[in-house]
């Protein structure tokens, strides 16, 4: 006989004085509000973490980035390479090699930005008869409102916005810093070793807590780290199939379409059709007909599709296998609260999620849900 807790005890003695329907209610009222407490918690979350975007995201980011070394680092130590050197090497070593590449594709990006006004110009062309459809649609709109609006009404004054080149100037450079404050303080992470280690057990009261909180960090830190050199490898193989392709249909500058295919796949669905559109503009541009300048966009799409839906679940395996209908939602909700850096964070954030709800049962269902779906157990023939 199972000894009653204080949750079942409770509409017990309710019943016991008589108050038995009075308690239900009272049970399901709590219930109620404790709802409703969770919705405002998750919604004053949801607005803090958009609003406070430039404070969290290096810290978002320097996280990862020391999840991800951790392992190497602390590989390096157990060889005699202390823990400070190894990390500026890895930290240093990562930018240098992310620069030196930014730097080689420099010289294509900007002529592929001087050549935007002649692109546009050629795809217009190509294009008529579509922009004159949709021209013709919005002269109608427009013609419908001015109907509608009154003359008495004050005019409006437009105010000029600034233009795509500098917002995109303007956009990069803040990403940039925000990724290098983030760099920095996995730097000083990495750095200090088992420091958060020790702190973290000597916060737990029990040795069962601290076991399990080790346990539950350490997983974090391989599963994130397995996920991120994975991932990055795979998306190398993904580059340079991508690159060739190109190179096959004539393409020009494969190796930068190669390396766009590369950075943009660590966004899942965005990436894919970012891609993929880019390369259908460029497509048109140098073809004669639409079913030759959209065969390079086809080819990207094919292995972007190959790459995501066989190669990576089955290289990653089932643990770290995720529902798809999770990863789109994640994607969608990061998109809109981080826009890129958001997108490009969704997954390793949703792994962490579900790692640690495998580790924490209150939450294995809810780990259960992030999950693939699981295979069917035969049922028993007793």
């Amino acid at each position: 006989m199972r000894t009653l807790t204080r949750l079942d005890a409770f509409p017990l003695a309710l019943r016991s004085t008589g108050f038995g329907t009075c308690g239900r209610t009272a049970l399901n009222d709590l219930k109620t509000i404790k709802g409703l407490l969770v919705a405002i918690f998750l919604l004053m979350c949801f607005g803090v973490v958009y609003f406070a975007r430039d404070l969290f995201l290096p810290i978002v980011i320097g996280m990862l980035v020391a999840l991800t070394l951790s392992p190497i680092v602390r590989a390096a130590a157990r060889v005699g390479i202390p823990e400070p050197v190894s990390a500026v090497v890895l930290i240093v070593g990562a930018t240098a090699l992310v620069g030196v590449g930014a730097y080689a594709l420099s010289g294509p990006v900007s002529g592929m930005m001087a050549e935007l006004p002649a692109i546009g110009r050629d795809l217009r062309l190509k294009l008529d008869g579509l922009l004159e459809t949709l021209k013709a649609a919005k002269d109608a709109t427009d013609q419908v409102e001015n109907m509608a609006s009154s003359s008495t009404l004050p005019q409006t004054v437009a105010i000029a916005q600034p233009g795509l080149l500098s917002l995109a100037a303007g956009t990069v450079l803040s990403l940039t810093s925000l990724f290098a404050a983030g760099l920095v303080l996995a730097l000083f992470l990495l750095a200090s070793g088992d420091l958060f280690y020790e702190k973290l057990v000597a916060a737990m009261p029990t040795f069962g807590d601290k076991r399990r909180a080790v346990k539950t960090v350490r997983d974090v830190e391989r599963q994130i780290s397995r996920y991120f050199l994975t991932i990055t490898v795979i998306n190398a193989c993904l580059g340079v199939a991508i690159g060739c392709a190109m190179y096959l249909v004539g393409m020009a500058n494969p190796v930068l379409w190669g390396a766009l295919g590369f950075a943009l796949n660590f966004m899942p669905f965005v990436g894919a059709v970012i891609g993929a559109t880019v390369v259908a503009a460029f497509g048109l541009i140098g073809s004669d007909t639409l079913l030759a300048g959209l065969a390079p966009a086809g080819l990207y799409l094919l292995l972007t599709t190959l790459e995501g839906q066989f190669i990576t679940p089955a290289i990653l395996g089932r643990r770290l296998e995720l529902n798809i209908v999770s990863v789109f939602l994640t994607v969608i909700i990061w998109s809109w609260l981080w826009s890129i850096p958001g997108a490009l964070m969704a997954v390793p954030f949703l792994v962490m999620i579900k790692v640690i709800c495998d580790n924490i049962e209150s939450l294995s269902v809810f780990g259960s849900f992030l999950g693939a779906r699981a295979p069917l157990i035969p049922p028993d023939d007793d």
